[in-house]
């Protein structure tokens, strides 16, 4: 005979105690909760903006082609990626809420439907990319010294988009209990040992561009395994995935699309709209291309970061909606972004002043260095502002609604970057610069808009009840 209340079973218990605590002690100290949340996200994404830097040196050596392959490749990688970091969004807010409202057991459900999502979604895009890999690039305006390059490199990174889906996946479950600091543990791991392989990969086996992909494939594939030993070996979460206890709900599946459709097709619009102005720039020659690139890895520098904060909305403003304190929403929103603001001014000084010294770890064709410091040089006036829009976002996700965000996005896009982008550039024939300038007017506005949005949503929200499909009763099964 077992018996249940031995040693293991108290420790057991008592892990379990110390995970369901997080959503009391948030609600106790949100402040504190912010950077719980987003300081291991920041360590994470430092190290993985590091092996950015180290990833784009040891590309760069192999000329300016190669970098121009990698600029070509990244909207795509973002296209298909983005699609499950917003259903990922939509699994963190949803869990969120649920354990937020007492509900465990619909946190347990939602998690599974979302691990079957990324299943489903993850095979689609394999087949989806590989199948078309020649036909997007050449629609991308790539020119044929850069084509096969291109081409190497994204049908290795595109076999492995199913396990990068599952790392996104049971990242997103995690951090919608409150736990940022275990999944970040794992990436990074994978990132440090990823910058390791670059260099064997690249260079010693002489697999070029292609030794890259192979070993951001063979990190992600570890990262795997290690979420796996962790959630169906340790049990080392608070939420539970048991496929076998699976019970399909239209309720969760409305809950996980209603923020994540949106917020994929949010990334889905950026990752268009990256690959339109890749058609745009390709215009002024791979130069440009590569030095559009080159700038994207200095400034992501401060895009990291700023997600990691801003993602903290996404998990605490569910949390706190779920258990229906408005008050801690609005309060922590505007301690985020206050706080954001302090980041986004100096990082956009440290670049104003030393873009053409820190571009040049990068790549040494004094061309590309020129070109990309001016891109630098006008992309960081629109860092305040969108510090103030990003986690305005987020905070809408928390709340369950993604709209807002698919909205904004397509207006910066579709509306204005784009559009203005090529008015100014061909049309009124301003240059390359202008495609700079059009891009930071597209910034600035849509994200003082919505931060005025955010404002009005909560003013609403405080007068007007939530619904009660928002708020599950504890212990009910939607």
């Amino acid at each position: 005979m077992s018996d249940d209340t031995g040693p293991g079973r108290h420790d057991e218990e008592g892990a379990a105690e110390e995970k369901a605590s997080r959503v009391a002690d948030f609600m106790a100290n949100p402040r504190a909760a912010v950077w719980k949340l987003a300081m291991p996200v920041m360590l994470g994404m430092a190290v993985h903006t590091l092996y950015n830097v180290v990833d784009m040196i040891f590309v760069g050596r192999l000329g300016g082609d190669a970098i121009a392959a990698l600029t070509f490749s990244m909207p795509l990688s973002f296209f298909a990626i983005g699609m499950i970091f917003g259903l990922g969004s939509g699994t963190t807010a949803a869990i969120a809420r649920y354990l937020g409202a007492g509900d465990k057991r619909a946190a347990d459900n939602a998690a599974e439907h979302a691990l079957l999502i990324g299943l489903g979604l993850g095979v689609l895009l394999v087949s989806g990319c590989l199948t078309f890999r020649y036909e997007i690039f050449r629609l991308l305006g790539a020119p044929e010294g850069v084509l096969p390059l291109a081409v190497a490199y994204f049908e290795v990174i595109a076999g492995g988009f199913v396990i990068t889906i599952l790392n996104v996946t049971f990242r997103s479950i995690m951090t919608g209990e409150g736990d940022t600091r275990t999944p970040v543990a794992f990436q990074a791991a994978g990132t440090l040992l990823n910058t390791a392989l670059d260099p064997v990969f690249i260079f010693w086996l002489g697999w070029g561009v292609a030794g890259a992909a192979w070993a951001t494939v063979v990190c992600q594939a570890l990262v795997l395994l290690a979420f796996l030993i962790y959630f169906f070996v340790r049990r080392g979460t608070y939420v539970d995935l048991n496929l076998g206890d699976f019970s399909y709900s239209r309720t969760i599946v409305t809950q996980i699309l209603r923020v994540g459709v949106p917020a994929s097709m949010s990334m889905v619009i950026m990752s268009v709209g990256g690959m339109f102005f890749n058609r745009i720039i390709v215009t002024f020659g791979a130069t440009a291309v590569a030095a559009y690139g080159v700038g994207g890895r200095l400034d992501s520098i401060y895009f990291m970061p700023t997600i990691a904060l801003a993602s903290s909305m996404t998990t605490l403003g569910g949390m706190f909606y779920g258990a229906g304190r408005l008050d801690l929403v609005r309060s922590t929103l505007v301690y985020t972004i206050t706080r954001g603001q302090i980041m986004a001014l100096g990082l956009g000084v440290t670049f104003y002043l030393f873009a053409p010294q820190l571009l040049g770890v990068f790549s040494a064709d004094p061309e590309i260095v020129e070109v990309a410091t001016r891109y630098i040089r006008t992309i960081v006036f629109a860092f305040p502002f969108i510090t103030a829009g990003m986690v305005s976002g987020r905070t809408f996700q928390g709340l369950g609604n993604g709209l807002p965000g698919l909205l904004l996005t397509s207006l910066r896009v579709v509306i204005i970057s784009v559009p203005l982008a090529y008015l100014l550039s061909h049309t009124l024939d301003l240059g390359l610069h202008s495609v700079w300038v059009a891009m930071l007017v597209s910034a600035v506005f849509t994200s003082v808009l919505a931060l005025v949005w955010i404002i009005f949503r909560l003013k609403r929200l405080q007068a007007e009840p939530a619904p009660a499909s928002d708020h599950p009763s504890p212990g009910s099964a939607p």
